[in-house]
């Protein structure tokens, strides 16, 4: 654990560090967040924070490489950490071009199915299933490369949909990011071993590159990840789930609490995760397609009626409105990987617990607090 938080430490020290050199170039080169009609900031705000992030992230793995547990573990733990990095570097690329120039939907499109495609070419993808019987469920390469890329194409741009407001998508994947980690660490300890997994490690630098950011963009924001950023963390997160599959044996995915037998959700939780974790913005993402289609509008064509807006418009401030996103983002996450690996009623009391703070914070905050005057606000995509 200690070289974990290590890991954790070095991503969001190094991140932090370059956003200061990440925010000078987006000024030289003109990339820069200018007020539009559908955002919510006030002021134009520097992007290319997804450099910052990338730095970190590279860093954290080049650290892991040298320390003793991490370099020690499996064969694939590195070598598929660094295509999961380098098939960053490639998306964050895109984005940075996109912050640039303002690159068109599909253009984007073909760049994500690029980088997914990296990824599935050198051996990124879901491999098999495991029912709770034991039962192996093998994929095809056709079913391999198709699941794998639409987990990873949906991720990317569920982040970036919810890349709204300061500190929105780096916290609502942090937090994403922190409950896979812990998910991949107690599947090891309930297994008895004591190998890494390239899942863990993803996921806890990727957490720490979130963290890092964070004091860089929440409200006031001054600079914005861009879709270099929020394209970046959200193929790490999908892909590190999709990892997980190739490196454990299909009974030790299947394990629950104490060693027994569990429910499906463990075995399918790498396919799972994701979109549990991004429920709120996959949401928001399903809402935006059939919004804009039943009104004769391309899918991709931006408006302002997103969740975060809605959360603004009943009465809540900015801060108020993404502490709240993170909340709803914790408890699904955390939720679903506590349910996945335990039972009893103590599980049941958490999950319920939780659920009704999170929906009163959301709904009465509001009518005790109405703010009497606006509120500055920041960016939305």
């Amino acid at each position: 654990m200690r070289e974990y938080i290590l890991v954790f430490l070095v991503a969001a020290a190094v991140t932090y560090l370059l956003t200061v050199i990440a925010r000078e170039i987006a000024l030289r080169t003109g990339a820069v967040a200018r007020v539009r009609d559908r955002d919510v900031h006030a002021e134009p705000i520097p992007y290319l924070g997804g450099l910052a992030m990338l730095g970190g992230l590279v860093a954290a793995y080049l650290v892991a490489r040298e320390l003793p547990f991490l370099s020690l573990s499996g064969p694939f733990v590195f070598r598929d950490a660094g295509v999961v990095i380098i098939a960053g570097a490639l998306i964050c690329a895109v984005g940075v071009l996109d912050d640039l120039f303002e690159l068109d939907a599909l253009t984007k499109l073909g760049g994500q199915l690029l980088a997914a495609g990296f990824l599935v070419a050198f051996g990124v993808q879901f491999y098999f299933f495991t029912g709770p019987d034991g039962q192996v469920f093998s994929l095809d390469p056709a079913q391999r490369a198709l699941l794998t890329g639409f987990l990873v194409v949906a991720t990317i741009n569920a982040v970036n949909f919810v890349d709204g407001l300061d500190g929105l998508a780096a916290g609502v994947v942090g937090v994403g990011a922190l409950a896979f980690f812990v998910f991949c660490y107690q599947l090891t300890s309930l297994n008895n071993t004591s190998r890494a997994t390239t899942a863990a490690l993803l996921a806890v630098a990727l957490a720490g590159a979130c963290v890092g950011f964070l004091p860089h963009n929440f409200n006031p924001a001054r600079l914005f990840m861009g879709d270099s950023g929020s394209m970046l963390i959200g193929l790490v997160l999908s892909a590190s789930a999709v990892t997980l599959t190739g490196q454990f044996a299909g009974s030790e995915l299947s394990q629950g609490g104490a060693g027994s037998q569990a429910s499906l959700a463990p075995t399918l939780l790498p396919l799972l995760l994701p979109v549990t974790i991004l429920v709120v913005p996959l949401l928001d993402l399903v809402l935006a397609v059939v919004r804009r289609t039943r009104a004769g509008r391309s899918p991709f064509a931006p408006d302002k009626q997103h969740l975060h807006h809605r959360l603004l418009e009943i009465g809540h401030s900015q801060r108020r409105a993404v502490l709240i996103m993170w909340m709803w983002a914790a408890l699904v996450a955390f939720g679903t990987v506590l349910a996945s690996l335990y039972s009893g009623p103590w599980v049941v009391a958490a999950l319920v617990g939780g659920g009704a703070l999170t929906v009163a914070l959301t709904f009465l905050l509001p009518v005790l607090h109405r703010p009497g005057h606006a509120v500055p606000v920041g960016p939305s995509p």
